[in-house]
This record gives C-alpha cells, sequence and structure tokens, in this order.
C-alpha cells in the first residue's frame, strides 16, 4: 500500500486535502468517487512525512529556503495583498527583490504556475518544499476571500515558532561548549600530559607501589595510546552508522521515545510540541479549514515522530464524528490542563480562541522548562569536567607528593 495525497471537492462544495492508503493512483480516485468527493488531483506522497514539514524532506526538486527568507517574504506578501496589490504582481515584485537565490528560483516557478491559471496554493504545493500548514493556510485564504488575513496569521504562527526555535538553540549552545571543552580538556590530559610522564611512573613504580588512581588513570592512558590506531576508526564507523541510522525512520522513531522519557526534557518536548500544535490548530480553523483537516495537517507538522504517530491515530476517531477533545485524549500524550481547556472553548464554540490561549500558556510553560534543563545541565557537566580533572590530576601528583615525603623519613634512617 502507497500513501497519496489527494486533493478533493466536497459533496458539500468544500475543497479538502486528505492522505489515502491505496495500491495504485487509480485505485486512490476510485475510492474516493465511490465516497462522493470529486477529485481534482493526486500525487504520490512517497516523500513520506518528511516531504509535509518545512523546508526540507528528500526528494525536493528545489533547493532549501531558510525559516528567515520565508518568514520575510510572508511578512511582505501580506503588506502588498492588504496594499490591494494583486497577488501575480506582488509575487513579481518579491521576485525580483529577494535575497535569497533558492527562494527566487521557487517563487519563478510560482510565477509561471500563476500565469497558467493555477491557484497560489497549488502554485506553492507544487514546489514540493513547503510545510502543508502553509498551502491550507493559502488555500483557506483564497476560498474566504481574505487571503491577506490568512498569511497575516500564518506569520505570526510562523514568528513565534521560529522564536521557540532560536531560544531553544540559544539555550542549549552554553552547555553544549562546555560538554565540548570537557571532553577535550580530558582527551588532553589523558592522550598528552599522562603518556609523557609515564617513566616517571615506572620510576617511582620501581621504588614504591603507585597509587590506586595513578594505576587505573595509567592503565586507561596506555590502553587508548596504544590502540588508538583501531580504536579511532572503529569509534568514527560506530558514530557514522549510528548518524545514519538515526536519520532512518526507525531511529528516528527510536531516539524521540528515548527523549520523551528524559526527566525533564521529556516534559519540555511534550509543552512544545502541545504549543505547536495548538496554535497549528487554531491558524487552520481560522481559515474556514474543517477539524479533522486541521488535525491531521497540524499532526503532520509535529517533530517528534512518537507524538505525531500517537496524534494520527485518532484521526478516524475525529472523522467518525466523536467529540474532538474525547478523540484527542486517546493520543495519551497532550497534558490533563490542555485537554480541560480545549474541552471548555469546543463546548462554548470558542475553541479557535482557546486553543490560542493553550498555545500562550504552554509557550510560558515551556520557557520555564528550558530555563530549569540549562539550570540543570550546566552544573552537571562542570562537576564532571571538575571531577575528571580532579581524578587526573591526583593520578599525576600524588605519586611525586609521597615520593617527597618520604624523602626525609628514608634519609633519616
Amino acid at each position: 500500500m502507497s500513501e497519496y495525497i489527494c486533493r478533493l471537492g466536497t459533496p458539500s462544495g468544500e475543497i479538502v486535502t486528505r492522505i489515502v492508503e491505496a495500491v495504485a493512483a487509480d485505485d486512490a480516485r476510485f475510492q474516493l468517487e465511490k465516497e462522493g468527493f470529486r477529485v481534482f488531483n493526486i500525487s504520490d506522497a512517497s516523500g513520506g512525512v518528511a516531504s509535509m514539514l518545512p523546508f526540507g524532506g528528500g526528494g525536493n526538486r528545489k533547493g532549501r529556503v531558510k525559516q528567515a527568507d520565508f518568514l520575510l517574504f510572508n511578512q511582505q506578501l501580506s503588506a502588498l495583498l492588504r496594499a490591494g496589490i494583486p497577488v501575480l504582481q506582488s509575487i513579481n515584485l518579491l521576485k525580483n527583490r529577494s535575497g535569497s537565490s533558492n527562494l527566487r528560483e521557487v517563487l519563478i516557478d510560482v510565477e509561471e504556475k500563476i500565469k497558467s491559471g493555477i491557484p497560489l496554493s497549488e502554485a506553492f504545493e507544487a514546489q514540493g518544499i513547503f510545510p502543508k500548514i502553509y498551502t491550507a493556510s493559502i488555500l483557506s485564504g483564497e476560498k474566504s476571500g481574505a487571503l491577506d488575513d490568512i498569511l497575516l496569521r500564518y506569520v505570526d504562527y510562523l514568528r513565534r515558532s521560529v522564536g521557540v526555535s532560536r531560544k531553544l538553540r540559544g539555550a542549549l549552545a552554553y552547555p553544549a561548549f562546555l560538554l565540548l571543552a570537557s571532553i577535550l580538556m580530558v582527551a588532553f590530559l589523558s592522550l598528552y600530559i599522562v603518556p609523557r610522564m609515564s617513566q616517571l611512573f615506572n620510576t617511582l613504580n620501581a621504588q614504591r607501589g603507585l597509587p590506586t588512581v595513578t594505576v587505573v588513570v595509567l592503565a586507561f592512558s596506555n590502553g587508548v595510546s596504544r590502540n588508538i590506531w583501531w580504536v579511532g576508526p572503529l569509534l568514527l564507523i560506530g558514530g557514522l552508522a549510528l548518524f545514519y541510522w538515526l536519520r532512518t525512520e526507525r531511529g528516528k522513531l527510536s531516539l524521540h521515545r528515548l527523549l520523551l522519557k528524559v526527566p525533564v526534557g521529556g516534559v519540555l518536548i511534550r509543552n512544545m510540541a502541545t504549543s505547536q500544535l495548538s496554535r497549528s490548530l487554531s491558524t487552520l480553523l481560522s481559515g474556514g479549514i474543517t477539524v479533522p483537516d486541521s488535525w491531521e495537517i497540524a499532526s503532520q507538522a509535529l517533530n517528534n515522530l512518537e507524538l505525531r504517530n500517537r496524534s494520527t491515530a485518532v484521526i478516524p476517531m475525529i472523522r467518525e464524528g466523536r467529540g474532538f477533545t474525547e478523540a484527542i485524549h486517546e493520543a495519551n500524550w497532550l497534558p490533563e490542563l490542555a485537554l480541560d481547556m480545549i474541552g471548555i472553548g469546543e463546548k462554548s464554540g470558542s475553541l479557535k480562541e482557546m486553543l490560542d490561549e493553550v498555545a500562550a500558556f504552554y509557550d510560558a510553560e515551556a520557557e520555564v522548562r528550558l530555563e530549569q534543563l540549562t539550570t540543570l545541565l550546566e552544573p552537571l557537566i562542570l562537576l564532571f569536567m571538575a571531577g575528571v580533572v580532579v581524578v587526573i590530576l591526583l593520578a599525576i601528583y600524588l605519586p611525586i607528593i609521597q615520593t617527597i615525603s618520604a624523602g626525609p623519613v628514608g634519609a633519616g634512617r
């Protein structure tokens, strides 16, 4: 069975996008037409879930567009549309002024497709590099005639997402630097300093026994030094194998499951995913996209594969007509408070507004968790560095101190 991305017309006149599993494209078309849909387009989703994620995915025909360039483009496009400039002219203006060669190449192709009569949403979707939430938002803006407002809302969504990513990278940069510095320091002391003092230690060992800490450090240092020519390549090959395995679906899934079990990090990931999912849902629902389709698109945009799989598993329940809050509760990862807030919003008819509140709350919660994580990591890494350095220094200086201390005693005798 293969997956196909299908653009459909519903019996009620809506245009929706669904992912359908079928043996072939013709089977998918037959199945959908039998259900009463009008099929406009069917494309192979062979790129998998990654092909729907922002700015990446295997099999992209165009180069990668940076998030900052994409954000700036949408800000400018929204401003031009609000000023009353037509879509085609706006794309032409931004194409000529774009500082990104990759984005310029994309806009040239989009412009040509619009000239040939293809809607803006389909022109962007055909590029294969933009997130599904983006093309779905544009489609809803085209249907409602409020493309400028929808784009403005998407810009706000993207700006917040980019801001969270930058905060995460900035918060983890210093702990990562400390970890790298500690590894280099340990390698320098163990592989350069200790081996050069081994002759002195051998002389001292002939006179009296060496301290246990010195024996252990010497054994480790000499073992690594003598076997570095095969241990080094072995570690390199193992690291590359692990790297490529983690790029596979199975490897990513295993890593993401492990990360969810990390004491503070797991809670942080859930909070960030809750915020992202809520904001995506609110953006899509504001554009007039149905709840089941909004949940499907927003779920596919989640970065953690385990949470994504749990979320997509409840889509059939939502489509069957079960209560939205009741169905997403079965995903079994959303915080109880978020579910309670979404339930209140669903019952009161203010789901979009409540989803915005959930996103804002868990943004703040994620910042607190991120600060806790960095506050925990920094002293742990420093303690590790200090502990290793102290052990190595003790291994070096204890034999010397013992020899000096024993010298006068031996002379007196």
